[in-house]
């Protein structure tokens, strides 16, 4: 199965695959699942393209009858999301799984295996949007959306002959040094911030370090050091890179994992 975490709600399973991010959280499906007292709980949402995710069959009074992965005739247009509800009995139907053709042990098969042993088996549609955040651009977009939406005027760090305009939300222990900060975007506790432009759509981890660069649009994790960066736009910086630049250039684009370091 896919990369997940699992939470446990009493003697229930919920599987939350980690690259899954929904508008309102799960609160009000999780309680469905447990009053509707079903067996396992799928959520759904309309998409344009269903072929790259794992579609739900309905018969036309709209009760779910199957579950498929990938298909190449789509059954409708109703993507499965990569969050599930189980009852216990879950890991009794997983034991008789057998490798798809893909060579995975697919949730969808343990979904359908449970519905062809006469498992209750329910849904809802989703409301709100939905991201499954595979790729680099997808990430960088849910943070635009989540900033937008959630992020308040907050100071708690100092501020050292700097300006702070909008909605921005700067944790204890960071300071702004000589520098531009314009929301919506959040700076993490303990980070340096000096003698830089960090723009809107813009979050950046706890304890990072950033001296002489202008950032927009990206998120730089923990720890991340950026010094002498002319213009960094569209990126993704992992936990504890480094990346330092000598001279000057045009805007650049990266996604740099944990524990790298660049120098250009």
């Amino acid at each position: 199965m896919d990369l997940c975490k699992d939470f446990v709600a009493g003697d229930d399973l919920i599987v939350y695959l980690g690259d899954n991010l929904i508008q309102h959280g799960i609160k009000k499906y999780l309680d469905e699942f447990q009053n509707g007292e079903y067996d396992g709980y799928i959520l759904l949402k309309e998409v344009e393209d269903p072929t790259r995710f794992g579609v739900a069959k309905f018969d036309d009074s709209g009760k779910l009858i199957d579950v498929i992965e990938k298909p190449k005739k789509p059954p409708s247009n109703y993507a499965i999301i990569g969050i599930y509800f189980f009852k216990p009995i879950v890991f009794d139907i997983i034991k008789e799984l057998k490798p798809s053709w893909r060579g995975e042990y697919e949730i969808t098969d343990t979904i359908r295996l449970m519905m062809q042993k006469g498992y209750k088996i329910g849904y809802s549609v989703i409301d709100g949007w939905w991201f499954d955040t595979g790729k680099k651009d997808d990430i960088l977009q849910v943070n635009s959306i989540i900033l937008d939406e959630r992020i308040k005027r907050e100071i708690e760090g100092e501020i050292i002959n700097s300006r702070i305009d909008g909605r921005v939300t700067i944790k204890e222990g960071s300071e702004i040094i000589n520098s531009t900060v314009r929301g919506p975007c959040i700076i993490g506790g303990n980070c340096i911030i000096e003698d830089s432009y960090i723009g809107p759509y813009t979050s950046i981890g706890d304890d990072a370090r950033i001296v002489r660069s202008s950032i927009e649009y990206s998120i730089v994790l923990k720890g991340a050091v950026i010094e002498g960066v002319d213009r960094l736009e569209e990126s993704l910086i992992g936990e504890n890179a480094r990346l330092v630049k000598s001279g000057r250039g045009n805007a650049i684009k990266l996604h740099i994992g944990d524990y790298s370091e660049v120098i250009l």
